[in-house]
């Protein structure tokens, strides 16, 4: 009899904490393997495994690349490296950021789905911004379960109410509660997989590829989604539009992705770059004209020093408006920032 014996969990911002109750509250002979997302810098040095082994009765490891999966064990992502499942075995690669992170909670999500399918239990734990959303979108359509931290138990609640937003997951409770309900849940028989679309599986598995450093320009992820006039803020690729539900993604032709909510902060915060950049220049330029006016100045060349001091005098003003432009411009907006503001206004 087949059971749920794949459970995968993200955490970002407070994850480290959260991730030691939940494992302190696992028992020794917990029958499924599990794999944690936690965002860290890609150049830390991750003390997540000993953080994790001594937290609870379960052993905790950083897996290599092609290392078999074993039950009752916990594997932690390595910094910078994007852990997927497949075959038995994980996959530790280096390929495209998601929303910015590797390793990225979306996917190591989509590949458990797409290997694993109703024998996966997902699990989003407190952290900013929607990593985690996508990912659990594709546990769910393919029979796996989900599990949320309830927002208003979690330090940050960002993740857990964007997975409740966008995905009808099958549980929403505190921290305290998960533990002994994933020990449940493993004892459960697994249901059949449901039968999805051809080209919805086409994707998924071409998405896992691209996560696993597979090329999917040559592979036709262009054709597989609605081409649009936007660009990627990581390599300025041309953006193919994914719909899952309600939930808008985007992926360049390189692989990078993008939800909506987090393409459109960093679009705004290019924008920011770009105005500081624009700064810069004209303080330099600024810089340059009172030097060549002081050395006509010591040349005795009045009428063409005020010239340069007027050109000074004009950039400096422009500098200024800039300068006001750029502090104007420097919140990141995103949909739970645009959100907020909504609810705050009425």
């Amino acid at each position: 009899m087949v059971k749920r014996d794949i459970v995968v969990i993200g955490a970002s911002a407070g994850g480290v904490a959260a991730l030691k109750e939940l494992v302190a509250s696992l028992p020794a002979d917990f029958q499924a393997s599990i794999f944690v997302i936690q965002h860290v810098s890609p150049t830390a040095v991750s003390l997540m495994p000993q953080i994790l082994s001594r937290a609870g009765s379960l052993m905790a490891s950083h897996p290599q690349d092609g290392d078999p999966i074993e039950k009752g064990h916990i594997y932690v992502a390595p910094p910078d490296h994007h852990m997927l499942i497949e075959n038995d075995h994980i996959l530790i690669k280096k390929g495209p950021k998601e929303n910015r992170f590797r390793p990225s909670i979306d996917a190591l999500f989509r590949s458990a789905a797409y290997n694993y399918e109703s024998r996966v239990i997902g699990v989003i734990l407190t952290g900013l911004l929607n990593d985690g959303t996508s990912g659990m979108w594709s546990v769910k359509r393919l029979g796996g379960l989900g599990i949320v931290q309830e927002p208003q138990d979690a330090e940050y609640p960002s993740m857990p109410i964007s997975v409740l937003e966008y995905v009808a997951v099958d549980y929403e409770c505190p921290l305290a509660d998960i533990g002994p309900l994933l020990y449940q849940l493993t004892q459960e028989q697994v249901p059949p997989t449901p039968e999805l679309p051809m080209n919805e599986l086409d994707r998924l598995k071409l998405e896992v590829s691209i996560a696993a450093q597979g090329d999917g320009f040559n592979m036709g992820i262009l054709t597989m989604g609605e081409l649009t006039p936007l660009t990627c803020p990581e390599c300025s690729g041309v953006l193919v539009r994914f719909d899952e539900g309600r939930l808008i993604r985007y992926r360049c032709h390189t692989g990078h992705a993008f939800t909506a909510s987090s393409l459109l902060s960093e679009v705004t915060k290019s924008t920011e770059d770009s105005l500081w950049k624009t700064l810069r220049g004209l303080e330099e330029t600024i810089m340059l004209l009172e030097q060549t006016q002081k050395h006509f100045i010591d040349d005795g060349n009045t009428a063409v020093a005020n010239q340069f001091a007027k050109k000074a005098r004009e950039t400096r003003e422009l500098a200024q408006s800039i300068r006001k432009l750029t502090f104007f411009k420097q919140q990141q907006f995103s949909e739970e920032t645009l959100i907020e503001k909504v609810d705050e206004n009425q």
